[in-house]
């Protein structure tokens, strides 16, 4: 408006040096021309003034000294009345970001950053020019963001939040008491990411020691898996060998062992070696084999 005022005060004064002109000339003809010459200068400035570019990624609300008009203007050059404002929105992504110390369940205190990303809907960019106004993130967006982030954190513990699991629980109830709360201010929330978790020192070496002591048991419950799966190989392998010397023994009898003194008789007859061959006496008797140069008689191994 107040730019506005300015172009208008410019405008009378022209106005007023070209009146004064026409005053002064005596010629009819000559001031009829630089009367036209005057309008046209004023039509010029006028279209000029009317003339507002909205830039890329933002939205134009016109605004005639109160008067909000109930549509939007799009990204471009924009025609409007010299007498009316165009109050540019921006509908991109923006971010805010939040480093604070919240409570826990238990009522500790964790220090936490965390960053909103978030757009305004161009069709809600009216109402909210109406209802809030253009500083509508340190209106709306912090103090419901820093709310937001309290609350969920008093519904977790904090040895519960070192782990991933919890942090990604926490992210998205994060992001979904903060859409909920925002949308019908036609704001749209894309995420809530958590930048980091600082606890206190006493804390975190606790949750060091529960973590150590939970590793040790589980490396001691793999050792006892372990050894009872040794255990078990050994066993049945030990069955397996007394069912094969079952088998062996069951399959080995006399009739077996006279043929196979049989065959070891036949094949030191076929040898070429000297030799003198000693049958044993008896049913059970066995071959013996007598070695002149040793000068022993050796028996002959069962087979």
């Amino acid at each position: 408006c107040l730019s506005f005022c300015c172009e208008l005060f410019v405008v009378v004064v022209c106005c007023f040096c070209c009146f004064c002109l026409l005053v002064m000339v005596k010629d009819i003809e000559k001031a009829k021309r630089m009367g036209y010459a005057s309008l046209l200068l004023f039509v010029i400035f006028v279209g000029l003034m009317s003339i507002s570019v909205v830039p890329a990624g933002n939205v134009g609300v016109v605004d005639c000294f109160g008067w909000v008009s109930e549509d939007y203007r799009d990204p471009g050059i924009q025609f409007v009345a010299p007498w009316c404002s165009l109050i540019p929105f921006t509908v991109q992504t923006q971010i805010i970001a939040m480093s604070e110390d919240v409570p826990s369940k238990e009522g500790m205190n964790i220090h936490l950053e965390a960053a909103a990303l978030f757009h305004l809907d161009k069709a809600s960019s009216v109402t909210m020019y109406k209802e809030v106004g253009r500083q509508y993130i340190d209106v709306v967006v912090i103090p419901q963001f820093r709310s937001v982030l309290r609350s969920v954190t008093s519904g977790h513990e904090a040895k519960d939040l070192y782990s991933a699991a919890a942090r990604l629980s926490m992210t998205s109830s994060l992001k979904n008491e903060l859409r909920d709360l925002l949308y019908d201010r036609g704001l749209r929330v894309e995420s809530t990411p958590l930048k980091s978790l600082t606890f206190p020192k006493t804390l975190q070496e606790a949750i060091q020691e529960k973590l150590r002591a939970e590793q040790e048991s589980q490396k001691m419950e793999f050792v006892l898996q372990k050894e009872s799966r040794e255990a078990e190989r050994k066993s049945i392998e030990a069955t397996g060998i007394q069912k094969f010397q079952d088998i062996v023994r069951q399959g080995i009898d006399e009739k077996l062992l006279r043929w196979k003194g049989i065959e070891t008789t036949e094949k030191l007859a076929a040898s070429q070696n000297s030799k003198v061959i000693i049958i044993g006496g008896g049913s059970n008797g066995l071959p013996l084999i007598y070695n002149p140069a040793d000068d022993e008689v050796q028996p002959v191994q069962k087979t």
